[in-house]
């Protein structure tokens, strides 16, 4: 698989950051895997809500029946494809006291019934990550016999494969699969390789290794495991099951080609291809006034037309870019923190007399970038708010569609938490809102992490008054966006040396350009 980017749920993913290399399937230690390939397309529609949910396959069998294998054949076989993940029920055994620890490490605890397992909140986790929310999975230690107090963040995922002995036994985990898989293979080879994986792995002996197999593997596999396999849509074999495993991901390819959603061109400029009303009554709406857009823009003082004269002229320097860069930036989150609750407050002044004056009423704020050009707002953004944790997003166009792509999330922890995030206000960073795509799949990732939209405030430099603020406007309408000036136009165009989608004339993919804007402003300041 080409350009991958590899890491299991044992790791967090600052570490991941820092190393930057990618490993090969097959050499992960762990179960858990997150592949990160291709990013994650949009999965909401114009206005604004979820239109399709993650594909998810369950995969089920006896223990060392080939389930995680087929899992990473699976993924290792579809190729290009966005976000996936590999989520092993593994993770989800109960947490034991000190006499079940005592019976475990004397491998006298029935790992393999159904009540070992935490079946609510691996029903839980499951569907909150099908419905594109974040999720907190739990961490198993083997060594240990032990669930682990914390947990790993996840977020994302397009394919969710769910792997596990009994994937197949929970109505509830069931009616949350879009395919079940049922693995079948000789009980020898089985025993076989849960003998070479228990020794090699998890420091077991073979003594104890036979003695747990016939107590409780077999006869679990014999009650409760094997029964499944009636509710699987398609059963595959243990090993040499390369046939079965083109069928499923031809049947998930399908699946994925009908959930497609690409709506950026519409969004680009709205009053070109976007209608309302329905049916031959459609008609095409007018470009959007500027009073209807609900916007906070700064006062238009001689100050300001002078940062921006020197910002969109091409001669200015890379130097004198960043200062005035950071300068706006400033005076942009400055006059944005107006839009932050405040509450009354009493002090008394150094000659003892009461003031009457407010304070910040937000219990928690952060920043959160849309890298790369969002990047250029945050050093303004820790000039006024002092200690204030920021996150990131990483929205890149494709290649060939054009669509925005989530490749990764880096959220500050209140917004990883949906306890938190409820009551969080999120700074939204980016240097412009020109087809307004990479804005509405940040707003929407936002929301789906459980802040609220009223507590959303998107500052920019630029907006587009004939780009997609408008559609942003009417799907988000709880959002406050405080930018530095509103251009104009929205230029349709071409990218020039690409050869792209739909151009066989080879001008290259459609771009969409602010006019008089201020270039790639990331590049600008970065390069």
């Amino acid at each position: 698989m080409p350009d991958e980017f590899i890491y299991d749920l044992g790791e967090t993913q600052d570490n991941v950051s820092r190393r930057g290399s990618s490993r090969d399937l097959s050499l992960q230690p762990k179960k858990n895997i997150v592949l990160v390939s291709h990013g994650r397309p949009p999965w909401y529609g114009e206005d604004g809500q979820r239109i399709c949910d993650a594909f998810v396959i369950g995969v089920a069998g006896g223990s060392a029946s080939g389930k995680t294998h087929v899992a990473r054949e699976i993924v290792r076989n579809l190729g290009s494809i966005p976000t996936v993940i590999i989520l092993s029920q593994d993770s989800f055994y109960k947490y034991h006291n000190e006499e079940e620890l005592a019976l475990a490490h004397a491998n006298m605890l029935d790992f393999d019934h159904p009540d070992a397992l935490d079946m609510p909140l691996f029903a839980s986790c499951l569907s909150d990550l099908k419905a594109c929310k974040q999720s907190n999975i739990p961490v198993y230690s083997f060594a240990e016999h032990q669930r682990l107090k914390e947990t790993k963040y996840l977020y994302g995922a397009t394919i969710i494969i769910a792997e596990g002995i009994m994937a197949l036994v929970d109505p509830a985990l069931r009616a949350l699969y879009d395919l079940k898989v049922f693995v079948q293979c000789d009980s020898d080879l089985m025993l076989a390789r849960r003998i070479k994986r228990d020794v090699k792995e998890r420091g077991r002996d073979v003594h104890g290794i036979l003695d747990q197999y016939l107590r409780y593997v077999k006869p679990s596999y014999d009650n409760f495991v094997r029964p499944t396999a009636t509710h699987a849509d398609i059963i595959v074999p243990g090993s040499n099951n390369a046939v079965a495993i083109d069928l499923i991901c031809t049947h998930i390819r399908s699946q994925l080609q009908e959930r497609t959603n690409r709506f950026r061109q519409k969004m680009a400029i709205p009053h070109l291809y976007l209608t309302t009303g329905s049916g031959s009554g459609a008609s095409t709406p007018p470009e959007s006034r500027l009073e209807d857009l609900d916007l906070t823009v700064l006062p238009d003082t001689p100050q300001l037309k002078g940062i921006f004269t020197i910002l969109r002229s091409k001669e200015t320097s890379r130097q004198d870019f960043i200062f005035f860069v950071d300068r706006l930036s400033t005076i942009l989150v400055e006059f944005a923190l107006q839009l932050l609750p405040y509450v009354p407050k009493v002090v008394v002044t150094p000659v003892g007399v009461e003031a009457h004056g407010k304070k910040l009423g937000a219990q928690m704020v952060c920043g959160v970038s849309i890298l790369r050009s969002g990047g250029a707002l945050e050093r303004g953004f820790r000039r006024v708010i002092n200690d204030v944790p920021i996150g990131s997003l990483l929205v890149q166009s494709d290649a060939t569609s054009g669509e925005p792509m989530l490749l990764q999330t880096m959220l500050p922890v209140c917004v990883r938490l949906r306890n938190l995030a409820q009551d969080s206000w999120v700074f939204l960073l980016d240097a412009q809102i020109g087809t307004g795509a990479a804005a509405f799949m940040s707003i929407r990732i936002l929301l789906d992490h459980g802040v609220r939209e009223d507590h959303i405030v998107f500052v920019t430099f630029l907006v587009a008054r004939g780009g997609g603020v408008s559609v942003l406007r009417r799907a988000f309408p709880g959002v406050k966006i405080v930018c530095g000036a509103v251009d104009e136009i929205m230029k349709e165009g071409w990218l020039e040396g690409y050869k792209g989608e739909g151009n066989p004339e080879g001008k290259g993919r459609k771009c969409w350009v602010m006019q008089p804007g201020m270039g790639q402003i990331g590049d600008r300041y970065y390069l």
